[in-house]
């Protein structure tokens, strides 16, 4: 062999292994709720940074959707919900396994309305007047029964009146599959007001929203569950990424996007 030719397989093998160290040989696959769009993405960049060669790809939809997505076979490795009852779930269709169960965050309700305010919302009780368009979210999505949960609980305050639920859920003109979904009407006005998480009416959407927070004793408090998925491809990475969310590092992201930390 020639010198030139040396040179020449030398290189090559040295591309080679350049190529090797720095593109992703290995892949996470995230399901997690609508809810955790902006704050998983965020932790997403960092494992990233953190794990050269590792490339996360998250699937956000509500999270029953998700379990319908795992039981029809799509193959990840990580599953975060917006409810314990949709972990649950998964726990009972053996998608995950009981004892690999945490709750890394908690959320909290929030009425939203467009910046300009067509509605007039002012108070939780303008929820109840005639003719006001609600948007929330379908009951088999989390926040949606945590919506129903929250006006049953108002119904039986003396301020509000025992039918405030019944006149609330009268105004509604859309029930939506992700919470996400709801955002998107009221920033485009095609709602007077809407029920979210509080993690949802923070960062760009904030800047377009308006907002009447819902007092402790009548709000719900939703528990996010985390888990490894038993038929995980890269278990190791799936540990590693829940380290990543339980971490203080993490708990400060969550923190910073609206949600009550664990820690």
């Amino acid at each position: 062999m020639t010198r030139k030719s040396v040179t020449l397989a030398v290189s090559l093998i040295l591309s080679l292994v350049a190529c090797n160290a720095t593109g992703p040989t290995k892949t996470l696959t995230v399901l997690a709720a609508a809810s955790l769009t902006e704050s998983f993405s965020d932790l997403g960049r960092q494992f990233e940074a953190a794990h050269p060669g590792a490339k996360v790809i998250f699937n956000f939809a509500g999270s029953q959707q998700l379990i319908a997505q795992l039981e029809q076979g799509a193959r990840a490795d990580v599953f975060a919900s917006a409810s314990v009852k949709d972990m649950n779930a998964a726990i009972s269709a053996s998608l995950v396994a009981s004892g690999t169960v945490r709750i890394f965050a908690h959320n909290q309700l929030v009425i939203i309305y467009p910046f300009n305010n067509p509605g007039k919302i002012a108070a939780l009780t303008d929820l109840a007047r005639p003719q006001l368009k609600l948007v929330i979210a379908d009951a088999a999505v989390p926040v949606g029964q945590y919506t129903l949960d929250m006006l049953a609980k108002m119904s039986h305050d003396p301020t509000l009146g025992p039918d405030f639920e019944e006149r609330v859920l009268a105004n509604v003109v859309s029930r939506e599959e992700n919470v996400k979904s709801i955002v998107s009407k009221i920033r485009l006005g095609e709602g007077d007001a809407g029920v979210v998480y509080k993690s949802d009416a923070t960062g760009q959407a904030a800047q377009e929203l308006g907002t009447i927070e819902i007092p402790d004793s009548l709000n719900q408090t939703a528990s996010y569950p985390i888990a490894p998925l038993t038929s995980s491809p890269e278990p190791e990475l799936a540990r590693q990424f829940i380290d990543l969310v339980l971490s203080p590092t993490g708990q400060k992201v969550l923190t910073q996007y609206g949600f009550i930390p664990v820690q």
